[in-house]
């Protein structure tokens, strides 16, 4: 069961450049951490593939054992797991993720 849930999560991870796994959606998030990230990708002008955890059980627990992360919000950029809410929030903050989405060429607004 764990393979056929890392393999739906990889694809994900894979198909979009920005990814993050959150309780909620974008338009109507279920927890003030994964707002907070919505918010700050929204501010960026980043376009981003939302997956609602509450959704699906294996997902939620899923992503969890995939990055070894027991907390959501979760964000991937090209493949790679960022951090959580308040790894976000601090990159934001002092300039890191706006430079992380550059090296990467993912567009922003913002940029």
């Amino acid at each position: 069961m764990e393979n056929i849930i890392f393999d739906q999560i990889q694809k994900e991870i894979n198909e979009n450049d920005v990814v993050l796994y959150m309780k909620g959606t974008a338009v109507f998030p279920q927890c003030g951490f994964s707002a907070a990230v919505v918010q700050i990708l929204s501010q960026m002008g980043t376009p981003f593939k939302d997956v609602n955890v509450l959704d699906d059980s294996t997902i939620r627990q899923g992503i969890k054992d995939f990055t070894n992360w027991p907390t959501i919000p979760q964000l991937y950029v090209k493949g790679e797991f960022v951090g959580g809410c308040d790894i976000i929030r601090e990159m934001y903050e002092n300039g890191e993720l706006q430079e992380l989405f550059t090296q990467k060429g993912i567009q922003s607004a913002a940029a």
